[in-house]
This record gives C-alpha cells, structure tokens and sequence, in this order.
C-alpha cells in the first residue's frame, strides 16, 4: 500500500513541477498539456497562492510550500496506514 501511494504522490510532485516549469516558458500552459496539467494541479496550489504572497512582487514561492505540505502529508498518511496495518 505504501509503494502505490509514493507512486501517485511522485506523479503529482512532477506533475507541479512540470507545471511550474512550463510558467517560465511563454504560451506553454495554453498548450494541451499545460491546459490538461492545470486542471489537476490548479486546484491544490490555489489556496497555497491565496495565502502566500509573492516576493518581491515577482517570486511564487507558493508552489514550494505546497510540495512541502504534500510531502508532510503522505509522510503522515503512511504512518497512519502503517499504525492500523501493521
């Protein structure tokens, strides 16, 4: 249980990190793609990006802090697991 839900959890980190990448680079989420990774990764950074401010007006460090929350989720998720699994 534990290795199918680090799984799902490294396909959604490289599924934001691919989203933020693709920020840097002009009309790429108007692509397929970045239209089709938006919808699934629009959802969970929006309230991170309501709460955080940009540096400087210019720097999103959000999207950080969101992979961070998400790492501290699976990590608590698989101790819950591993307490009423094992």
């Amino acid at each position: 249980m534990e290795s199918v839900l680090y799984t799902l959890y490294q396909i959604y980190f490289y599924m934001v990190i691919v989203y933020i990448l693709m920020s840097w680079l002009p009309n790429a989420r108007e692509s397929f793609i970045g239209e089709w990774l938006g919808k699934f990764v629009e959802p969970y950074l929006r309230p991170f990006r309501r709460f955080i401010p940009p540096l400087f007006g210019v720097l999103d460090i959000s999207p950080i802090v969101a992979l961070i929350v998400l790492q501290l989720a699976l990590n608590g998720l698989i101790s819950v697991l591993r307490y009423f699994v094992y």
